[in-house]
């Protein structure tokens, strides 16, 4: 599938938010997971910054999305910070209460929230702590593991089945920014939650407060 995309905007405050107007795929993930590949991986072009030193993000970073010919992008891909890392934990921890968990509870045109995972390593507290922390706000996600291209079809499938009892029969797909094995199956659930969610959402309240993230 091709598309093109362009960088839009990096926010640090609610109030530096774009108007929510296009439906928004949320990456999440921990520090070393790949968010960056992947999302050039779904792109074909190099446009979210990779590095070898994990939790450079530190921004919510906006990306417009539209389908050649044209005229007006048609969604946007959001890249929120990583977590996990021993060196900023601490440092995006004590930032997630300023702009992401409100990004994550009220964003109204948020349509997915697409939860990466290492595929060759079992789940991560902080991990189970995000999906949780989701869940109890209405959002819909879908775990993506990463780097699938590590292993064997039988591995693959010993991980599906781990990570889906952990994650308590969510939604998983292997995924692979190496290889591209997942990329279209992650575009039709991209494409279907864009459609679903085409007009803004209202607002959501939870009915319960949430769990503390991270």
């Amino acid at each position: 599938m091709r598309v093109l995309a362009r960088f839009l905007m990096a926010a640090t405050d609610v109030r530096q938010f774009p108007a929510p107007v296009l439906p928004e795929i949320a990456f999440l993930g921990r520090s070393n997971v790949g968010k960056s590949s992947l999302i050039n991986s779904l792109l074909a072009r190099k446009i979210a910054k990779t590095s070898s030193t994990p939790g450079r993000t530190r921004s919510i970073n906006f990306f417009e999305v539209r389908w050649p010919g044209k005229p007006h992008p048609e969604l946007m891909f959001t890249d929120l910070p990583g977590y996990g890392y021993a060196k900023i934990s601490r440092e995006i921890s004590a930032r997630w209460p300023e702009f992401i968990e409100p990004y994550l509870k009220a964003r109204s045109c948020l349509s997915l929230c697409l939860v990466l995972v290492d595929a060759n390593v079992s789940p991560q507290s902080s991990d189970l702590q995000l999906v949780s922390f989701l869940q109890s706000v209405g959002r819909p996600l879908l775990i993506v593991a990463t780097k699938s291209d590590r292993l064997s079809g039988n591995q693959q499938q010993a991980s599906l089945r781990s990570l889906s009892k952990e994650y308590g029969g969510a939604r998983i797909l292997l995924y692979s920014a190496r290889t591209g094995e997942g990329r279209n199956e992650l575009w039709q659930e991209i494409r279907a939650a864009a459609t679903i969610h085409s007009s803004p959402l209202a607002d959501a309240v939870p009915s319960e407060p949430a769990p503390k993230l991270l």
